[in-house]
């Protein structure tokens, strides 16, 4: 049996209406004084040294509990207008008369809304509204597996194998990485796009979601910038101007010398920390005439760029933006600042072709000369490795040095010779070791291959039409496309290129298909059958299609194609498929199909894209960024990303389809690479 524990005093509490309450409040405070100088002067030192550090760091974070309230206060503001009815403005209302007519609320009246804007009768629009997107809502970062472009630049890439009933899990599983992997923020890239994982596309919102994004759409009208809109070519190059000024600002303003601008948040990000974006646009300053914009671009190359650092490179996006844009410049201004840039790149990108096969590693180091394959494979992405043949050919053709000519050759070389291909039509993957193709039996003319077919036709053209089994490579290529690939849809008979797995079709086509239009047409341009441009033409449909169907006016990634009749429509985006990333393949194909039939709805048709582009992706401080969903228009979901070829190709081939020019990059004097660098055409040797 315990004995009862020792009290050291009785609490007492008296209760009476006439007299104070009594407790032992005194001997408790004599208690703690008497433990704590029972302390040590160690202990009493820590402890009041934790104290003065918890104090300390309070008051450093006071500030940003401050602004977490005040975001709190502005949701619960805006649950208010919610609350009041508050709808955005019905289409075909101008809203500088609702204004005026007190039809909708006063700018200020919720907390994300731009300052009032007084009417401006001279700067009423005359045309549709073009909006600028506002803040986007504050939305939870989730981190699971979502869709970005379909290749991977990761923390290295992977070669999942694609196969039968997996196919339409193609993009999902192998574009950001398997359901295994460590959800760690990670970086997909293809053709261009590069892709944090906490930006992909978030899941179709729900009604409660819709509704609590009107405020959003509200603040765009708002903060609408009126524009005059006008069809005439003139205006339209003009337009052009003024988007790729409009861009270019938030560049400068926010990511001067970085890769990537970030236009929601006016900040930037970076790959290679090698310019991208500065670089790849500079030949489309030049042609543009932006002489004030391409000065400052050539002042930081001259004095800020630098290949002397310890960076992994990846070697095709960095021979396709960043060797092909100096080379460009080099080309249209005869200025030898850029042929020294680019033959010290080069020279640093060689150690890449260093491999038993001879078939390149995907990645470099360009300060330490060395390369290697990704961590967790020894593949190579095909159309990587046969996508910078123009890049290489050129800088030898320049410098007078053969060897960049010669290891891009023995590329094709092995590849035109390799078993596998199904009539003409070739694997996604290759090995760097055994130089034989891996994941046999898919079939795509979309990410990972595209640029494969591109090439064969720009080489063979390039080189002056003698290099034949380039061409013989070609055009069975496209008979393989005609035989496998192609079909039309049950409803309106639009033609389309799906892809193969194992012997089963999957109607599926990438965005990134939509260049194959444009290569059809300069295939026949230069003498090949005339069924190319009938294809092209079916081609060119379709891909407007894409566009026009959608409630915004602007592609998804991916389309799905209906085969049966009773499907009532033609093109089906799914889900995870429904982002633009402001990509450049549909305009650059209507560039091609003007120059070579001056048929003007490729023209309107380009224009009705730029409209788009302005009205869903533009932000007012500048820039323009690639959105969530394009079947969404009151929210498309802004990603806070502007890709550098939207400067580079889009809006560089959107200029040139509105320009009358024709002699304005010859196409029989130029070829483009696949990021829209023009490089010239070497003279056709005597016979």
């Amino acid at each position: 049996m315990y004995p009862p524990s020792r009290k050291d005093f009785i609490s007492l509490t008296l209760s009476d209406p006439h007299s104070h309450t009594y407790n032992n409040g005194k001997h408790r405070r004599q208690s703690c004084w008497r433990k704590w100088k029972q302390l040590s002067r160690l202990q009493r030192s820590l402890i009041l040294f934790l104290l003065a550090l918890l104090l300390i760091l309070g008051l450093l974070s006071y500030r940003s509990i401050t602004e977490q309230w005040r975001e709190l206060a502005n949701q619960e503001d805006w649950e208010e207008l919610n609350d009041r009815e508050l709808k955005p403005i019905p289409a075909g209302v101008n809203l500088w008369l609702a204004l005026a007519a007190g039809k909708v609320p006063a700018p200020m009246a919720g907390p994300r809304l731009g300052p009032a804007v007084d009417p401006d009768p001279v700067a009423e629009p005359k045309g549709p509204n073009i909006l600028i997107l506002a803040k986007p809502p504050i939305k939870k970062k989730t981190f699971g597996y979502k869709r970005g472009p379909p290749s991977l630049q990761k923390d290295g890439n992977t070669s999942d194998t694609v196969g039968g009933e997996k196919l339409e899990q193609e993009v999902a599983q192998e574009e950001v990485g398997g359901e295994g992997e460590d959800k760690e923020k990670k970086i997909v890239s293809w053709r261009g796009a590069m892709i944090e994982a906490d930006q992909a596309t978030e899941p179709p919102p729900s009604a409660n979601e819709k509704e609590a994004a009107a405020p959003l759409a509200l603040a765009s009208q708002v903060d609408a910038i009126p524009q005059k809109v006008s069809t005439g070519d003139t205006d339209r190059l003009e337009a052009v101007r003024e988007a790729f000024r409009h861009a270019w600002k938030g560049y400068k303003d926010y990511a001067w010398g970085h890769d990537e601008l970030k236009p929601i948040s006016k900040s930037f990000g970076e790959w290679f920390s090698l310019g991208l974006t500065l670089i790849d646009s500079m030949d489309s300053m030049w042609i543009m005439g932006l002489t004030e914009e391409f000065a400052e671009a050539k002042n930081w190359v001259e004095k800020e760029l630098s290949f002397n650092k310890n960076v992994d490179v990846n070697l095709f996006e960095t021979t396709i933006r960043v060797l092909g844009g100096l080379l460009s410049c080099y080309h249209l201004t005869g200025d030898t600042l850029f042929l020294e840039k680019a033959k010290d790149l080069g020279s640093r990108l060689m150690p890449a072709f260093k491999t038993p096969s001879k078939i390149p590693f995907s990645d470099v180091n360009i300060g330490k000369g060395t390369a290697h394959p990704p961590r967790w494979t020894s593949d190579s992405t095909l159309a990587e490795v046969t996508s910078v043949q123009l890049e290489f050919r050129d800088l030898s053709r320049l410098t007078q040095e053969p060897q960049y000519q010669e290891v891009v050759n023995e590329v094709m070389k092995l590849v035109h010779k390799l078993p596998g291909k199904y009539d003409g039509l070739v694997p996604m993957f290759i090995n760097t070791n055994s130089g034989q193709f891996t994941h046999k039996g898919v079939f795509t003319l979309g990410a990972r291959a595209d640029s494969y077919y591109e090439y064969l036709l720009k080489q063979w053209i390039q080189g002056g039409k003698t290099e034949d089994d380039l061409l013989e490579d070609y055009l069975q290529a496209i008979e393989g496309v005609k035989k496998h690939l192609l079909r039309q849809t049950g409803p309106n008979r639009l033609t389309f290129i799906g892809e193969l797995s194992h012997n089963r079709f999957n109607p599926k086509m990438d965005h990134l298909v939509c260049f194959l239009p444009g290569t059809l047409a300069l295939g026949a341009h230069n003498g090949l059958p005339g069924d190319h441009m009938d294809l092209a033409m079916q081609l060119m449909e379709t891909c407007h299609q894409m566009y026009k169907q959608m409630e915004t006016g602007l592609s998804p990634e991916i389309a799905h194609f209906s085969l049966q009749s009773s499907d009532g429509q033609d093109v089906v985006v799914k889900p995870a498929d429904r982002h633009n990333l402001l990509r450049p393949e549909t305009v650059e194909s209507l560039f091609y199909m003007y120059r070579f039939t001056k048929n003007p709805k490729y023209r309107d048709w380009g224009w009705d894209i730029l409209q788009s582009f302005n009205k869903y992706t533009k932000v007012s401080s500048g820039g323009y960024t690639s959105i969530s969903n394009v079947r969404d228009p009151i929210n498309p979901g802004p990603r806070d990303k502007m890709e550098s070829f939207f400067l580079g190709e889009t809006l560089k081939y959107l200029y040139l389809l509105f320009s009358d020019d024709m002699e304005l990059l010859s196409l029989d004097k130029y070829v483009f690479n696949t990021e829209a660098h023009p490089l010239p055409i070497w003279p056709s040797l005597p016979k």
